[in-house]
């Protein structure tokens, strides 16, 4: 009987983990990866960084962990390592693929008008800020042509509602925007705004008024969606 070829130089048998990759791979190289489950993205990827171990239990356990793939992509290192099996080159290959996603949905966001592109922003947006255990808070500075000119993030409650207000509007001027846009998260995954989180947004709306500055919507993003204020009429 003729002997069976060999996958990735191991005879069948003595390790399926490398056939199990070869397999992975022949589908994504083969345009089907979007027929790939969430744990086998996660495994392959996983794979690429820890290259002699069956990775799918490590990837099975990242997504009880956080609650599927998106919460594994935007999982900060901190919190990627207190996995047992993560080390840094696992974490950082989490990372930069969660990176390279930000950034194609970033630049779809700057190419054209921020307003007739609602839903690369959502897109954008979510990706980037739906699963985060930290609260953010985020300004789009847009000119009068309604691109994005910068997105600038910072950590910390919405809360301080005086700090934000001077900074958001100095910054406004500082940078020449003639609009803003103001989105923060909600670790609860809940984006149902607050009454912290209206009164805020009515302050800064006033303040941005008197310079000329408008300030398009405020954007609650959580695990469960998004509300917007300007939607539900709160602004």
């Amino acid at each position: 009987m003729a002997a069976l070829p060999l996958l990735d130089g191991l005879a069948p048998g003595v390790d399926d983990t490398a056939g199990h990759r070869a397999r992975l791979r022949r589908r994504l190289l083969g345009g089907e990866a979007g027929a790939l489950l969430d744990h086998e993205l996660v495994e392959y990827l996983l794979a690429l960084a820890i290259p002699r171990r069956d990775t799918k239990p490590l990837a099975k356990a990242l997504l009880r962990e956080f609650g599927g793939i998106g919460g594994v992509l935007t999982a900060d290192a901190a919190a990627l390592a207190r996995v047992p099996g993560m080390g840094e080159t696992a974490i950082a290959a989490i990372k930069i693929a969660h990176a390279a996603a930000i950034r194609l949905l970033q630049a779809e966001v700057a190419e054209r008008p921020v307003l007739a592109n609602w839903q690369a922003l959502l897109d954008y947006l979510r990706a980037d800020m739906a699963h985060h255990a930290i609260e953010r808070f985020r300004v789009l500075h847009l000119n009068t042509k309604n691109m994005l000119i910068r997105d600038e993030v910072s950590e910390g409650s919405i809360d301080q509602a005086a700090v934000h207000v001077r900074e958001v509007i100095r910054r406004a001027i500082d940078l020449g925007s003639a609009a803003i846009i103001l989105v923060h998260n909600h670790p609860s995954g809940d984006p149902s705004p607050s009454r912290a989180d209206i009164e805020i947004t009515r302050t800064i709306v006033e303040a941005g008024k008197r310079l000329g500055i408008a300030v398009h919507d405020h954007i609650v993003i959580g695990a469960g969606g998004h509300v917007s204020l300007r939607a539900q009429g709160l602004i």
